[in-house]
């Protein structure tokens, strides 16, 4: 597999790093985005009452049903966007283009757990 290889961004000072809230959370639900080959529509359990809902661009590497159950990395305070009428409330993190692989923790961990 060959990917690549992209120049490293500008530097950012720490309190700017320090802003970004990555969090840990277990896909609850997942179905394909209706009209996108690579969108996918995911509820996450972040550990709290409610369940956040996330569109992802990784329709090309994964079947909907493959992520339910796992645990993923998220960039839990991402302004909210909408993606062909969806609301996302974040941002799942994953490596490689054009195939893609959703960073998962080691282990398991609660969810909502903070990455620090």
């Amino acid at each position: 597999m060959t990917n690549p290889i992209i120049p490293i961004s500008p530097v950012i000072n720490f309190a700017d790093f320090a802003k970004v809230d990555l969090r840990v959370g277990q896909v609850i639900s997942a179905e394909r985005v209706e009209g996108s080959d690579k969108l996918l529509k995911l509820m996450i359990d972040e550990g709290l009452e409610n369940k956040r809902q996330i569109i992802a661009g990784l329709g090309k590497s994964y079947e909907a049903g493959e992520l339910v159950g796992e645990q993923v990395v998220f960039v839990a305070n991402l302004e909210p966007r909408k993606l062909m009428g969806l609301e996302s409330a974040g941002m799942i993190l994953a490596v490689g283009a054009p195939e893609a692989k959703v960073i998962k923790p080691a282990v398991a961990v609660a969810n909502g757990l903070r990455l620090s």
